[in-house]
């Protein structure tokens, strides 16, 4: 199978499988605002998370597929199978302890790192805060619950891992389906049982965690072949190889990682709400995120990280090029259509119950100034993966560490200049920060930087002229968003949709842009015909 057959398979089983997840998501989202609104328990629900995260993450634990891929491909690509397994064997028993022993030793300080996150930090800069006193001990008592949903996560990437190898894609894009599956569930249930507030869906978010993130990749894995060899001690090259890797993630974690947790822990400068506000708003630009994003960087890693392990740099660079220019350019038309519609999407996803049209402007303003991000998303995302299958973690550690230290101050500053939208909009220029770092690093000296930045260019002009257009069709269908409702803003969301995907392709037609070239040919590029621009 051709390098461009198989990324293009892999891409639209990633895509489809992130589509379903991140609708799954918006229903989640809707019936956590529906049921605890812009109020002290929606914070509560969202801060829950922050510490958990942040504990994923000081282990590395959204890299650890990235991390393992590169090891079971180079033995596999030795045909020594049972060696990759051993691999395996010894990584995980690793991974597994470490984060058994952090998990306990983080359920029993508890209400000391709540105080220190959630009290400490936030309030060096004084100022009343959005949690205090009470609703801190109750914080404690939530995290516990999702709090060891961290070690599934860590096994189940461990065993994404290894199917990703494999070039299987399909059962590791449903484990965020069942996780939200979980979440609303465990929701939905408990309130029903009369116990209101965000526990129900905590306890949801552990079972989902359980059941799709383990459980469901302990199938997948093993249906591609993995089997459990036993190992004594750990003793396996593969750990130092592993470690190599990881241990620049664990040090430096990059702006990307800790994007989210940023955002929580500054949105408690604002009022009641603010934390929860914000945290939909991000959810919701998520989805084109993750549809774009991170759907073209989990199906380019193997097939980039395989280039390199057999030589063929020429190919990898031109493989990244064609992929970072597709995604900057679908980035650039999610972003104006969400600039467009920002106000219909909020009151579609989420207005209803407790989230009334009061938060529906808050989470709008903030989403918009969120989804100017998206392009650089896509951006990071690829590029990042591009330095790790060559195994040089340390750039975009580096770099994104660096981006991360630079935004702390800009929160602060864009805190006190434009109030809680600030912090959005700080968001924003941290991933942008990151990901330009990653394409001067990468392209330097190299022409295909010039093709990525012209890409930049007409993609920016596009996306304004279509979300003006855009913006001007949805408020002329929708009218104040007092009196919108739901079918107005449905009916506003589907004309914003035609006449910004129209105004988007009519002026990138003018700018005589590339992209629209390879997005008509996709079809062949899928089925393997080379398309020559």
């Amino acid at each position: 199978m051709t390098t461009g057959r198989r990324m293009g398979r892999a891409a639209v089983v990633v895509s489809a499988g992130i589509l379903l997840s991140r609708v799954l998501g918006l229903v989640r989202n809707a019936a956590v605002a529906g049921l605890l609104g812009d109020t002290t328990a929606g914070d509560l629900y969202q801060a829950a998370f922050v510490i958990p995260d942040l504990l994923f993450y000081l282990m590395a634990g959204g890299y650890l597929s990235v991390t393992f891929i590169p090891i079971l491909s180079s033995a596999m690509a030795k045909g020594d199978e049972e060696d990759a397994w051993r691999a395996f064997a010894v990584i995980a028993k690793v991974v597994a302890g470490v984060m058994a022993a952090l998990t306990v030793v983080t359920f029993v300080l508890a209400p000391q790192f709540v105080r220190v996150v959630f009290e400490r930090l936030p309030g060096l800069t004084g100022g009343e805060l959005a949690l205090s006193g009470a609703d801190l001990d109750q914080l404690t008592g939530l995290m516990r619950i999702v709090l060891p949903a961290q070690f599934f996560f860590m096994l189940g990437s461990l065993l994404m891992g290894v199917q990703y190898a494999r070039d299987r894609f399909l059962i590791p894009t449903l484990a965020p389906i069942v996780y939200n599956i979980g979440i609303i569930l465990g929701g939905l249930i408990a309130w029903g049982m009369g116990a209101e507030g965000p526990a129900g869906f905590l306890w949801g978010a552990l079972g989902g965690a359980i059941a799709g993130n383990f459980a469901l990749q302990v199938v997948g894995a093993r249906r591609v072949g993995l089997r459990w060899v036993r190992v004594r001690g750990l003793r396996h090259p593969a750990l130092g190889e592993y470690l190599a890797m990881a241990l620049p993630l664990m040090i430096g974690q990059s702006i990307a990682v800790l994007d989210e947790q940023f955002v929580r822990i500054a949105s408690q400068w604002g009022d009641e709400g603010t934390i929860a506000t914000l945290g939909l708003a991000r959810a919701l630009n998520m989805v084109p995120v993750g549809l774009l994003a991170q759907a073209a960087g989990v199906a380019a890693y193997p097939t980039l990280a395989r280039l390199f392990a057999e030589g063929r740099r020429d190919e990898m660079r031109a493989t990244l090029g064609r992929a970072l220019r597709m995604v900057v350019f679908l980035g650039g038309l999610a972003t104006a259509g969400i600039l467009a519609a920002s106000q219909p999407a909020v009151v579609v996803a989420y207005q209803r119950g407790a989230f009334g049209s009061d938060a529906t402007v808050a989470t709008a303003s903030a989403l918009a100034l969120f989804a100017l991000a998206i392009p650089f998303w896509g951006g990071h995302q690829l590029l990042g993966r591009a330095f790790y299958a060559q195994r040089r973690m340390w750039v975009p550690v580096g770099i994104g560490t660096a981006a991360a230290l630079v935004s702390l101050p800009v929160y602060v500053w864009a805190n006190e200049r434009i109030g809680s939208h600030g912090i959005a909009l700080a968001s924003t220029i941290g991933i942008a920060l990151y990901a330009t770092g990653l394409g001067i690093t990468w392209f330097r000296g190299h022409p295909d930087g010039r093709e990525v930045l012209a890409t930049l260019a007409r993609t920016t002009v596009a996306t304004i002229a279509a979300a003006a257009v855009g913006w001007l069709a949805v408020s002329g269908t929708t009218g104040p968003i007092e009196s919108a409702g739901f079918a107005r803003s449905a009916l506003g969301l589907a004309v914003g949709a035609v006449v910004v995907v129209a105004a988007y392709g009519a002026v990138s037609r003018l700018l005589r842009s590339p992209e629209l070239g390879m997005l008509r040919h996709g079809r062949n590029k899928v089925r393997g015909t080379k398309y020559e621009e």
